[in-house]
């Protein structure tokens, strides 16, 4: 027992969980708990934003990248409501994050006396969009409370979840116990019956086919040893990227797996909605469905499946191959096959989304192998859903579904805080990249060697493109004044290049890698060809 403020009691469990960076923003409600770290004596690094959206978005980027919990600390309302676009984005692609939040006094709570940043009803509000959230009443009360909300995070399926703890009570001074070991997830059992129907589905299938999402990322091996017994094609979107690398001839990119569906006959799906195969592709009854997902409720949607295995992914697909590899003989190679078809589309890649296509090229030829990428929205982010290989599971960041303009540059910078020693590359828009550009100073300030990549066409790019085809040019709102990127890194210390083409940029982002210094690379380009039609394809069998 030890005689600490509640404040402190929050950095043991934070400790305890092994946190060791937080993102965040001091403010009044906080003043406890940023002297609480500054008295922790470097046990936890703080990260500084120049905005509440930037610290959340660099929690995220933490916590997609490395797989740990990300924290961030804000102050309440406007300061919560800030971070608010960073915890759906969270919340749509399955990631654990940990928003601290101060609170009024506890006794002035939903009272309507008007405090600073005082908001109504705050913890149900937020409660809408986190997985679990609730509030610290007494200092005594934060081990277990804390304890809660990482156990919410590994458990089932993970996603972002609140703390407040109201600034009164992170002044309190209470006897606490030092914060207990948080309990091991529990993982669901095997249902016999389930597994020896997808043994016996995979064992019987001519043309199978393997989806999968963010749900597979720590299952990679026993996955890539499954496809290679059935000599499945592996396909995926955006966060399933490299769960089987790109140099894998069965891993294939999610055109091919378009190409790959109307004569499947028996589809695995791994940790994924696979929203776009079974509602916009089409099924049949001719193909059968066995899915993988550690959410009963989602592994009923959108349609429900020959086979639901609520199970996690390493654990299902381990006893699926145990069963499998007794039960039938290795399969001729598709290497061929696939290696060919991998490369049909990349000449289709190369031939009509050709500026996009060489861009991402050469990003790909000069970053590590074990590098980073983070896509936008924009132009180059939707064709590098399916035209940028990537080599390792968590290496392509994505906001996936959410598709929250502007997320890229701080979730980036929160991705080279977690993966310090790796190169990190972030592609932006001019116009996404406008949203979080005050964070170029929390990049110099900390000396984060992130190097930021702005293609700049001074417009929303894809909703010109869309007024131009849809609505006949008549453009509203969609052109931009941006400034010179170039002078204002400088002024804040940032190194900084224009390029006007591919093998420039491939040159330049060699030197900025090489340097270990936040970098920025402005990209000017004009209008280019829709990346659509390799995302958003037809229906090519039974009903939707």
């Amino acid at each position: 027992m030890s005689r600490i403020t509640g404040a402190d009691a929050l950095v043991e469990s934070l400790l305890a969980n092994g946190v060791n960076t937080v993102f965040g923003l001091p403010g009044a409600q906080l003043d406890q708990l940023f002297d609480s770290i500054y008295r922790s004596e470097g046990r936890i690094k703080l990260v500084r934003s120049r905005h509440e959206q930037g610290s959340a978005y660099m929690a995220f980027g933490y916590a997609r990248s490395t797989g740990r919990v990300g924290v961030y600390a804000v102050v309440p309302g406007p300061g919560l409501l800030n971070s608010s676009a960073a915890l759906c984005t969270a919340y749509a692609t399955n990631t654990p994050v940990l928003c601290l939040s101060g609170q009024i006094p506890l006794e002035d709570i939903d009272s309507g006396l008007g405090h600073l940043h005082e908001i109504p009803n705050q913890l149900n509000l937020i409660r809408c969009i986190t997985k679990w959230a609730e509030r610290i009443e007494h200092p005594t009360l934060t081990p277990t409370r804390m304890n809660e909300a990482f156990r919410q995070m590994k458990t089932g399926r993970p996603r972002p979840v609140e703390i407040e703890m109201p600034m009164d009570v992170m002044a309190q001074v209470a006897e606490i116990s030092a914060p207990a070991a948080p309990p091991s997830p529990v993982l669901m059992p095997i249902d016999a019956g389930q597994l020896e129907r997808a043994v016996e589905l995979l064992a019987g299938a001519k043309r199978p086919l393997v989806i999968v999402g963010g749900g597979a990322v720590e299952a990679g091996a026993i996955l890539l040893k499954l496809a290679e017994k059935l000599q499945a094609p592996v396909v995926s979107k955006r966060h399933g990227r490299g769960v089987v690398s790109d140099r894998h001839y069965l891993s294939q990119t999610l055109p091919a797996g378009h190409y790959l569906w109307r004569d499947a006959d028996v589809v695995l799906v791994v940790g994924s909605r696979a929203k776009m195969p079974l509602t916009m592709w089409g099924h049949d009854d001719k193909l059968k469905i066995v899915r993988i997902d550690i959410d009963p409720v989602q592994i009923k949607k959108p349609v429900e499946s020959e086979v639901a295995m609520v199970n996690d992914a390493g654990t299902a697909l381990q006893a699926i191959y145990d069963v499998l590899d007794q039960r039938i003989p290795d399969r001729p190679s598709r290497e061929q096959e696939l290696t060919a078809l991998k490369e049909d589309f990349r000449r289709q890649f190369a031939e009509c989304v050709g500026p996009q296509f060489a861009y991402l090229q050469a990003i790909r030829e000069a970053l590590p192998d074990d590098g980073f990428f983070v896509d936008e929205i924009t132009q180059v982010g939707f064709c590098s859903w399916y035209a940028f290989e990537v080599y390792h599971p968590r290496h392509f960041i994505s906001a996936g579904y959410q598709g929250t303009l502007g997320y890229g540059f701080a979730t980036a910078l929160g991705v080279q805080v977690g993966n310090p020693d790796k190169a990190v590359v972030s592609i932006n828009g001019d116009g996404g990249f406008m949203f979080n550009l005050p964070e170029i100073t929390t990049a110099v300030e900390y000396n984060i060697p992130l190097v930021t990549i702005v293609f700049n066409n001074n417009s929303y790019g894809n909703v010109k493109r869309q007024q131009k085809e849809w609505f006949g040019g008549r453009y509203i709102a969609s052109d931009l004044h941006n400034p010179d990127y170039l002078k204002l890194a400088d002024s804040v210390g940032m190194q900084a290049y224009r390029v006007e083409s591919p093998e420039d940029l491939k040159s330049t982002l060699a030197t900025a890698f090489q340097a270990r210094r936040p970098c920025l690379i402005e990209v000017p380009v004009g209008e280019m060809p829709s990346p659509w039609q390799f995302i958003l394809m037809e229906q090519v069998r039974g009903q939707t």
